[in-house]
């Protein structure tokens, strides 16, 4: 018997709620029981746990594929492979896509990018942050080439809306193949430990093409883009733990490039001076400490929320709240290699100043830098090129910059780490500072190389040198009576300091040249 077509309002309402409801509940219990059981949600579940309750709006629930292939023409899933829509976060609007594994393994096919992209253009029309929640297969073998240029459809809208429009990448499952550089071109990419996984060819052709037999983990899990390649930027513990970490780092980005980010009345007191600051920069000038403590000691409530966190231990960079205004922080870290500058280093902060500069973040760059990382492998490496990123990056940014020199700061990687000399706007010094092309010791030695050598006391002699260097140059006088620093400061100072600084330049304009774009020594 045919079915009887809906005629009267009451039947065509009973329908819509019965398609919807096969749309919403397409999968089978074990197939949400096995995502359960891998300690991951499902497509919707993501959703609803990112989102405010109650605010998510969906779209296009009843597209299905167009694939002529038998098998696919029996099995046409309302939504097909991908939940999309729109909602808030903390009351601001977002647009969202998540891939259903529990469809066709998430796998990507013509209608699944055409939905992706729908309601990526929506999101650049409207100006607001995209989040796009990753758990596919790849491409969809089924759809043949096809797939393939859904794949190239999504990565114009990443390259389109890069720097317009915060792009977020959640990766909860596999993300392989082609499917990979839509996520390494958005801004930030979260990943799971355990269950997210990202690579361009998998274990098995690296077997046979290499003979290397690496693990899922081991080849492309969350700590290994997070330690190894830099390609992720957080590593959580949990699903639960990664969607709660998108939404408070959203509460530092503005909604787009043409909006400043929201302020907050954090009810920190931005007079407030930390005296255990002025103890905080050891007095052996080779002693190690943390500069997460100097930051979380200035920063409102004691908040830093590091990015990369993992890679390129010899910087940090990460958000915090200063006066309630967002910004950006940038800073050496003393106790891992002595806060030199390296290959990583210097690409990670470029990254994250560029960013930084996109969305209108102040930066607050905190300087304790020994000097670029000498050898062989770093030259052959391409230091030189890759150093040069952190001072484009930093000379670029027409966004407020201010800096603070805590201890060393010395040769090229003293220009570098926004010094006057490319465009900050405040440069403050403590007192504990040493702005100079070179340490004492490494100075004297080649200066004096001769006086020493030929003295009958050389010991004594280089003693005395080096004391006479260190009352000339190893104090941050020599930089402040050229005007390259602005202020020298005590350090419980530094707080209310940057905080004034902060608040002259909220109206800070830059005229750029008319030029297309820059050339960047990538």
């Amino acid at each position: 018997m045919r079915e009887k077509v809906p005629e009267t309002y009451e039947e065509k309402a009973a329908q819509l709620a019965e398609l919807k409801d096969a749309a919403i509940n397409h999968a089978s219990e074990k197939a949400v029981e096995k995502q359960h059981e891998k300690g991951k949600m499902t497509a919707r579940e993501r959703i609803e746990k990112l989102l405010d309750p109650g605010s998510f709006q969906e779209l296009d629930t009843f597209v299905r594929h167009r694939t002529y292939e038998f098998e696919m023409q029996k099995n046409r899933p309302w939504g097909d492979a991908v939940v999309t829509g729109h909602g808030t976060i903390d009351g601001r609007p977002v647009c969202v896509f998540s891939q259903d594994f529990t469809v066709f393994g998430g796998s990507l096919g013509e209608v699944m990018a055409e939905k992706m992209c729908k309601v990526m253009d929506l999101a650049a029309k409207v100006g607001c942050p995209v989040i796009g929640i990753n758990d596919s297969g790849g491409a969809r073998i089924q759809e043949g080439v096809v797939s393939l240029g859904a794949y190239g459809d999504v990565f114009v809208r990443n390259v389109q809306c890069s720097g317009v429009i915060p792009q977020i990448s959640v990766i909860m499952g596999p993300c392989a193949g082609g499917a990979v550089y839509s996520p390494v071109m958005t801004d930030f990419i979260f990943m799971v430990k355990e269950t997210s996984h990202m690579f361009i060819t998998g274990p098995d052709v690296i077997k046979t093409v290499t003979g290397e037999e690496p693990t899922f983990e081991e080849l492309g899990g969350a700590m290994t883009h997070n330690t190894k390649s830099g390609v992720a930027h957080f590593a959580s513990e949990n699903e639960e733990q990664c969607l709660e970490d998108v939404r408070y780092m959203l509460s530092f980005l503005p909604q787009n490039n043409l909006e400043l980010p929201p302020r907050v009345e954090t009810g920190d007191d931005p007079e407030r001076m930390d005296l255990e600051l002025d103890g905080i920069v050891p007095a052996e000038p080779n002693k190690p400490y943390d500069m997460r403590d100097v930051v979380t000691r200035i920063m409102d409530d004691g908040e830093f929320f590091e990015v990369h966190e993992h890679y390129a231990k010899n910087i940090i960079v990460g958000f915090a709240r200063l006066g309630g205004a967002s910004v950006g922080i940038v800073g050496n870290q003393p106790n891992q290699m002595a806060g030199v500058l390296d290959i990583d280093a210097s690409v990670k902060g470029a990254r994250f100043v560029r960013t930084c500069d996109a969305y209108n973040i102040p930066i607050v760059t905190f300087t304790d830098v020994p000097g670029f990382l000498p050898g062989t492998a770093q030259e052959w490496g391409g230091i030189i090129r890759h150093g040069a990123k952190l001072l484009y990056a930093f000379t670029e940014a027409t966004v407020p910059k201010l800096t603070v020199v805590t201890r060393k700061a010395y040769g090229g990687a003293y220009d570098v780490m926004a010094s006057k000399h490319m465009l900050a706007d405040f440069n403050f010094a403590w007192p504990t500072s040493e702005v100079a092309v070179m340490g004492p010791e490494g100075a004297v030695n080649i200066i004096y190389r001769r006086d020493i050598a030929s003295s009958p006391t050389p010991d004594e002699r280089r003693s005395k040198l080096m004391s006479d260097y260190k009352a000339k140059f190893a104090n941050p006088y020599a930089a402040a009576e050229r005007g390259y620093i602005d202020d020298v400061i005590l350090p419980h100072e530094t707080r209310p300091k940057l905080i004034r600084a902060l608040d002259t330049l909220r109206t800070k304009r830059v005229e750029r040249p008319k030029r297309k774009h820059g050339n960047i020594p990538l």
